[in-house]
């Protein structure tokens, strides 16, 4: 009977311990998602943030044009 408990006992413990490993995996795997996820976002803000400025450069440029389109405008009637 007590070779019977003793079993008994380990084939629970090991029971046991394998559902922790399960466990600790999990949470790892978990982890490693949400450091990916982060990873990812802090990427497409980076890229956002490029893409603003790339756009606000054009947008500024395109003033700059216009600005001087109408300079020349007001110079050439000024010079007639």
């Amino acid at each position: 009977m007590k070779k019977v408990a003793i079993v008994t006992v380990a084939v629970l413990a090991l029971g046991l311990a394998g559902c922790n490993k399960a466990a600790d995996n999990t949470a790892a795997n978990e982890t490693a998602v949400e450091n990916n996820a982060e990873y990812d976002v802090n990427a497409a803000t980076a890229n956002a943030d490029e893409a603003l400025n790339a756009a606000s450069n054009d947008v500024n440029a395109a003033g700059n044009a216009v600005s001087n389109a109408s300079n020349a405008v007001s110079n050439a009637a000024t010079n007639q």
